[in-house]
């Protein structure tokens, strides 16, 4: 991993970065310098994805800001990092434009207005199946050359690779990160709406005082009118994008569901029956399909393939039946077997069905009747549930949470190294740094915390010597 002091040329000299940044290597000369800045990148912590992939393009794309959108992550679809004073004045509505006209795989290099003004940029979109799409823009220093043809294929894969591995994190996220990026999107939501009613209001009452007869010059009302309307249009724009952003049609959802099992039952003896939302007749082209959370579309797709798994390992199967309906304002999910009905709900545990559900405080029944067959529920609220609060533990990289598991067990640091094949010196190395970012003063406060997050499993307890 690069550090803050750069890594030194062989002319003596360093690399630079975005300002505030630690430089970053030189060289992209093979598939061995890629694939080490791509490891770089997807070993980062969620929240840090961004500043370090900034980092490694540091040489091969110099640039002064970096600003993502993305339909990939609902916890945070709008990102920026960068120079001071230039990153967080590139809004979402700026980026939404520059992402109509960017085609993924496509990568674009121009001007495009960015924090108020036009700047030179390269953007890059990827579309992960089953995602909304994600663009990735690097504001570039006025007056440089353009990108070569190879940096903007270079940089057009990598963010393919950091997109594909965000929507697998997203759709199989961890029960408490699929909590917290629905609450997050949730929070959010709110926030625009209120503002957007705030501004809408204030602009409705302007109109109608510029409107007035009373008024005589025309030219300023007229002028003033269309400033309005300007305004309302943007707000209710950047409305539109959030929500296109952090949720989809649940008709699109079980579409996406439909194609994951369809291959599972492909060649076998078994059924699959679908029967997708009953959408009202009344919906039309200009009235669309109801939207749910992007979030509880991952759940329930997800607590669906688990059941589906579940139920193809029992004997005598021929029928599937998979359906989601809306009732009031929760999604349900049922799937439903002509099995021996002897499925119980600990086969649903190996792909923590249950947890999943929990978390966004949906509920999970299993009904198995013998001779009958079995049958699987998930209710899951379509509002939001209360903020949860941050797992300390999310912020440690993965070598880090393998010292912790073995701090859990009661191991010490000449044990710990043998069990890993690292040296002890390296052991302690990570225990420092996973004292410091569970913020405890020792290995038995660190191991307390690992222990009620679930580390390490009844299976692999050990007692030190």
């Amino acid at each position: 991993m690069a550090d803050d002091r750069g890594d030194r040329m062989a002319d003596g000299t360093t690399t630079g970065a975005v300002p505030g940044t630690a430089p970053t290597r030189t060289g992209w000369a093979g598939p061995e310098d890629a694939l080490a800045r791509a490891v770089e990148v997807l070993r980062a912590p969620r929240p840090a994805i961004l500043r370090r992939l900034s980092e490694v393009l540091a040489d091969l794309a110099p640039h002064t800001a970096i600003a993502q959108l993305s339909g990939v992550c609902t916890h945070s679809p709008t990102n920026s990092y960068g120079r001071p004073g230039l990153a967080g004045r590139i809004t979402s509505l700026e980026l939404g434009r520059l992402a109509g006209s960017v085609r993924p795989g496509r990568p674009w290099q121009g001007e495009a207005v960015l924090a108020g003004s036009a700047r030179p940029a390269v953007a890059v979109s990827a579309a992960p199946a089953g995602t909304n799409g994600a663009l990735l823009v690097l504001v570039r220093e006025a007056g440089g050359p353009p990108l070569p043809e190879s940096a903007l294929t270079v940089l057009q894969q990598l963010w393919e690779l950091v997109t594909t591995h965000s929507h697998h994190r997203a759709s199989d996220a961890a029960p408490l990160h699929a909590a917290a990026s629905r609450a997050s999107a949730g929070a959010r939501a709110r926030a625009i709406a209120e503002l957007t009613g705030t501004h809408a209001s204030a602009l409705s009452a302007i109109l109608a005082t510029l409107r007035s007869a009373a008024l005589d010059d025309a030219t300023a009302r007229r002028s003033a009118t269309e400033l309005a309307v300007s305004s309302l249009l943007e707000l209710r724009a950047g409305a539109d994008l959030d929500r296109e952003l952090s949720e989809e049609p649940v008709d699109t959802a079980f579409a996406r569901l439909a194609d994951e099992l369809r291959p599972l039952l492909r060649h076998g003896p078994v059924r699959l029956d679908l029967l997708p939302p009953a959408v009202a007749a009344a919906t039309t082209a200009a009235s669309a399909a109801p939207r749910i959370p992007a979030d509880t579309a991952h759940t329930a797709r997800a607590a669906v393939r688990s059941a589906v798994l579940a139920m193809l390992e029992q004997d005598d199967l021929t029928r599937l039946h998979v359906s989601w309906q809306l009732v009031e304002d929760t999604l349900r999910a049922v799937v439903r077997d002509d099995g021996p009905g002897l499925l119980a709900a600990e086969a649903l545990a190996v792909h923590r069905t249950a947890d999943r559900v929990a978390a966004l405080a949906g509920r999970l029944t299993v009904d198995a009747v013998p001779g009958w067959g079995t049958t699987v529920t998930v209710d899951l609220p379509l509002n939001t549930p209360a903020p949860v609060a941050a797992d300390p533990l999310d912020g440690l990289q993965p070598r880090e949470s393998e010292v912790l598991d073995q701090l859990a067990q009661g191991r010490r640091n000449r044990e710990i190294a043998l069990a890993l094949h690292i040296s002890e010196s390296t052991v302690k190395f990570h225990v420092a740094n996973i004292l410091a970012k569970l913020g405890v003063a020792s290995r038995g406060e660190a191991a307390a915390l690992a222990h009620r997050a679930g580390l390490p499993t009844p299976s692999t307890l050990h007692a030190a010597s």
